[in-house]
Order: C-alpha cells, then structure tokens, then sequence
C-alpha cells in the first residue's frame, strides 16, 4: 500500500483528528499550524485535513465586520490567514482535501461564500453542544446525484453536532450536499467534483462519532484517504 501523509491544520482538539487518520495503514499526519511556522511542510503532504475549533472565522475574512459581536467562540485572524494559505495551495496544487466542522467554514470562505455568524440568532434552533459538553444529534438529508451520497450510499442520516456558524451564501463553484432538517447546511462539495481533486466539506464531526460504521463517519474517511492514494 503506498504511504501517504496527511496535513491536518491545528486546534486544541488535533489529537483526535491525528489518531482518525493515522490508524489507517500505510498513513502518517504532520500537524499544520502558524505556531509552528511550518507552512513549508505543506510540500510533504499528499492529503490536507481542514480541522475544526472553537474560534470562528474572523468576519472580515467575508466583509461582514459588522458579524464580529455575534462570534461568541473568539476569533483567531492568524489562523484564519495561515488556513486560507492552506487552501490556496491545496487548491493549486490539486490536493484532495476534507473539511470538518470550520474546515467547511474557511473553505465556503476562500470561495467568496459567507457564514450564519449565529445559527440561534438567525432563528434557527441551537447545533452547538449541550450544556454538559457533549455533542447534540439530530438527522440530514443528502439529495440526490451528489459526492456524499455516492459515498455513503445513503440519502438522509443522523450526524453529531457542535457548531454555532453555518454556511450562509454558498461560495462559488460549490453546492449543498446535506442540509438538516431545520434548514442549516450540514455539507458541501463541489458542483463538477469530477473534473477537479476530492473536495468534500461536512458540518459535523465524524473524526469522534461514537458509531464509526456510520456511513457518515466512516466512508467520509475512506473515500478522502482513497482519493489521496
């Protein structure tokens, strides 16, 4: 099996992505962060994750500034230009790439969408975790003719959730691939994924979903890691 390294952007939580993909054979992961200044290590890499967190993506980044009140997770402007750079490359230089939970945020971000700065503000019901940390679930639909649902094999689902931004204007060359039953996009991937590198971006975490044969879950990690070999 050919190896292949992956490079995940950093958060607090990185292990928890680490230890989801390197479990694969034949995988190994090179933490990606500017505080590290190791944007050169991107060269090593054949895959990129575009990791979650708590900071949300400084709203100046979608000339919105006016959203910067209503994000209530802080905001990191370093990491949201060092991910943007992140992107940038992966884009260029035809990587497959995942986005999980703010990986889907920033990369609707680099494509000129912009971002529900509060799901519960905008009238929607709360997909942040529970007061007691855990994670809230609840179930999507996936339409028809898309990435994900060739790659689950399935057209609705139940996802975990913790998040409190959204995708809002979809960001050019990208559509919808799974939307919750409240109306929040749960997903995104390209419009032509077929002629470009593997793109595909989720709300939800499948890097700590408890039931890993989730086809949400599993087949995410599967089809990205397949893409990249």
């Amino acid at each position: 099996m050919k190896k292949i390294t992956i490079g995940i952007t950093h958060n607090s939580k990185y292990d928890n992505y680490a230890r989801w993909i390197a479990m694969e054979p034949g995988t190994q992961v090179v933490r990606l962060g500017y505080a590290y200044d190791n944007f050169h290590d991107i060269s090593r890499c054949h895959g990129i994750l575009l990791s979650g967190g708590d900071e949300d993506i400084h709203p100046r980044f979608y000339n919105c500034p006016e959203y910067l009140p209503l994000c209530t997770g802080g905001v990191d402007e370093r990491r949201d230009e060092f991910e943007l750079r992140i992107v940038d490359y992966a884009i260029s230089n035809r990587l497959p790439l995942l986005g999980i939970c703010r990986g889907l945020q920033i990369m609707n971000v680099y494509c000129g969408g912009t971002l529900v700065p509060d799901i519960r503000a905008a009238g929607k019901p709360d997909h942040s975790r529970l007061a007691e940390g855990s994670d809230r679930h609840h179930s999507i639909t996936v339409p028809p003719d898309c990435l994900l649902g060739g790659i689950a094999g399935l057209h609705e689902g139940e996802v975990n959730s913790s998040h409190h931004q959204s995708a809002d204007r979809i960001g050019e060359g990208l559509m919808a691939n799974a939307i919750s039953d409240d109306g929040v996009i749960e997903g995104l991937e390209r419009r032509d994924n077929h002629a470009r590198s593997f793109l595909l971006l989720v709300q939800w975490h499948p890097e700590r979903m408890g039931d890993q044969t989730n086809p949400l879950a599993s087949t995410i990690k599967t089809a990205f890691l397949d893409s990249v070999r």
